[in-house]
């Protein structure tokens, strides 16, 4: 079952938060995940998609101008409805605005017609309830990108998990 991730990155971070996300959708039986830049996706692939997890640096506390705009243009074409969606969001600060980002990403998910994901608290800790944020290495060192990786990969799992469920039901 095919997933995708789809990421803006301006710096690197959210690259390789969609990696790490990526990484955990491919330890689940049945899943064949892989990541894009916005700028370089594989259309056919994202059409094929069950899943797709969007993610975006935090741009003045919202997704980047790039990535609201290939929302727009892109999740008709792509074929968004129907299809389970996620959000993940890497940011500058600690309190950078990552939380409004994955708002965002979901809010023009539902929109599209998507099925939006949260494991809630209902997969105990970590609790991942709208998408995994990290802080990025540029600014909080203390609190660096790699501190949260096995955030990323959890959530990789656990969303690809569902959507195995939710395609042999």
């Amino acid at each position: 079952m095919k997933l995708a991730v789809v990421y803006d990155s301006i710096t690197g971070n959210t690259k390789k938060a969609a990696e790490w996300i990526v990484e955990g959708m491919n330890e689940v039986e049945d899943a064949e995940a892989m990541a894009f830049s916005i700028h370089e996706a594989d259309e056919a692939f994202i059409k094929e998609s069950r899943g797709i997890v969007i993610g975006s640096p935090s741009y003045m506390a919202q997704l980047t101008p790039d990535m609201h705009s290939w929302i727009m243009s892109e999740s008709g074409k792509l074929g968004f409805g129907g299809k389970l969606g996620g959000a993940f969001a890497t940011a500058q600060y600690t309190h950078g605005g990552g939380d409004l980002v994955l708002q965002s990403i979901l809010t023009m998910e539902m929109v599209s017609g998507m099925i939006c994901y949260s494991g809630g608290n209902s997969l105990g800790v970590p609790y991942i309830h709208l998408g995994p944020v990290a802080v990025n290495d540029n600014k909080e060192k203390h609190n660096g990108l790699e501190y949260y990786r096995e955030n990323f990969v959890i959530y990789g799992k656990r969303f690809a998990k569902k959507v195995v469920e939710l395609g042999n039901r």
